[in-house]
């Protein structure tokens, strides 16, 4: 019983969390779009703790629409040469930087917010997922380049301890080759 309640607390500490995450004031959509590296990702998933090793760096194209959602296309070369690959179309909210998805792949709700960007360096987000009624948190740290600084890795990690993510679910992935284009 005492290990249910401190699991219940840890997550509504971390909902608490995350729902005071803003995006950043100035997002500016027309910047955030062309060609992202994802180096760090963090998640307080299950699925993860199982994945993670296995996990490599992937590219994220991110084009912005007439109606000013952005369709984010992401691939990850596999081991075997394959690539895995997965599309979103995040829809604009009133908010500058929150935008909505529905995965089609995953049947989750996602409510993500572009948190922190210098537009010609990184992007750091967070997502809220939503399956089933069981909130679960990603933060994705991008980079226009395969490598950033010492103190943005940082930056990420500590955002993502005070978003409710343990540390051994805080991941900077291998440098991968990229899937060649669709």
């Amino acid at each position: 019983m005492t290990l249910l309640l401190t699991v219940l607390g840890a997550v509504l500490c971390s909902l608490m969390v995350s729902s005071e995450i803003v995006p950043q004031a100035d997002f500016n959509s027309q910047q955030v779009a062309g060609k992202w590296y994802l180096i760090g990702f963090a998640t307080n998933a299950q699925w993860f703790v199982n994945r993670k090793a296995s996990m490599k760096m992937g590219t994220t194209m991110v084009a912005l629409t007439a109606e000013g959602d952005l369709d984010i296309s992401y691939a990850s070369l596999n081991s075997d040469g394959s690539c895995w690959r997965m599309n979103s179309l995040a829809k604009q909210t009133n908010v500058p930087g929150k935008f909505t998805y529905t995965s089609q792949r995953w049947g989750s709700e996602n409510d993500m917010r572009w948190v922190d960007v210098k537009y010609d360096e990184y992007a750091l987000t967070h997502t809220i997922k939503t399956k089933a009624g069981v909130n679960t948190v990603v933060n994705k740290l991008y980079g226009r380049q395969t490598d950033l600084s010492a103190d943005m890795l940082e930056r990420f990690r500590q955002f993502s301890l005070d978003t409710g993510i343990l540390p051994e679910n805080i991941a900077f992935l291998p440098k991968n080759a990229e899937c060649p284009a669709a």
